[in-house]
């Protein structure tokens, strides 16, 4: 072998062991996350994959409904959920002590299809004379804007009268009204906004809406700890903040 070829090789088993070094120190973090943040962290996820090589494995889901499934065993190294949900993960001691950040808010708002007409919302009694001239009415029975309008409805004294019309829109609210499936919807401000064919008529009014706050944190049993430390500080660090604002969701 000559010298030439000696030399290229050796340069070809050290480009060889640098990137299985790379591919060794490459962490996939795997996430459970509430649709409430959805419009905003695919983008903020290419962000930090593009940044640091890691990538991350993300199922989306109503943020309750994630909570047991984490408790029944789903694996995961970082969570984006409710606070009063992670606090109470944390007092469970499944989420690691200090490390909940709180990474954006977000107000319950009524949609319609776009070129639908837009009800007036503006007051109480609009909204309730709104919700009652609807055909149909969508929101989710266990997600945390859907919680807050049933409590709505009740103050407003027509629950009953809107159960006859009212379907259950899980995680699709907004591809609910784009479909005309339901003529009313009623979800985070962020979700109806991420979803093509879909016009936000306006939040609750102020008396009667409730404010959600979505917070990360890290799971006691992470198994990537480090590289999941890196991505909860890139959520709330200031290259995601433009793009929670972006989206509809306000800082915390």
């Amino acid at each position: 072998m000559t010298v030439r070829r000696r030399i290229v090789g050796r340069v070809g088993l050290t480009l060889a062991a640098l990137s299985v070094s790379a591919v060794v120190e490459a962490a996939e973090i795997r996430v459970l996350s509430t649709v409430g943040v959805q419009p905003a962290t695919p983008e903020i996820i290419a962000q930090f994959e593009g940044a640091t090589g890691h990538r991350i494995a993300v199922t989306y889901g109503l943020a309750a409904v994630l909570k047991t499934k984490f408790l029944e065993g789903e694996p995961a190294d970082v969570l984006i959920l409710t606070s009063p949900i992670v606090d109470d993960l944390v007092q469970q001691g499944k989420v690691a002590p200090g490390s909940k950040v709180d990474i954006g808010r977000s107000g319950v708002g009524v949609g319609v299809k776009a070129g639908a007409p837009k009800p007036d919302i503006s007051t109480p009694e609009a909204l309730k004379n709104a919700v009652l001239a609807a055909k149909s009415i969508g929101y989710s029975k266990a997600g945390a804007s859907g919680v807050v309008f049933a409590r709505v409805l009740e103050r407003l004294g027509i629950a009953e009268q809107v159960k006859a019309k009212y379907r259950d829109t899980g995680t699709r609210a907004g591809e609910m009204l784009a479909s005309g499936e339901i003529e009313l919807g009623a979800a985070q401000i962020p979700e109806l906004m991420a979803v093509p064919g879909v016009e936000v008529v306006g939040p609750l009014p102020a008396d009667l809406q409730t404010i959600t706050i979505f917070s990360v944190a890290l799971a006691t049993e992470a198994r990537e700890a480090e590289a999941a430390k890196a991505f909860i500080q890139f959520l709330s660090g200031p290259r995601a903040a433009p793009v929670y604002k972006a989206k509809g969701l306000a800082g915390p």
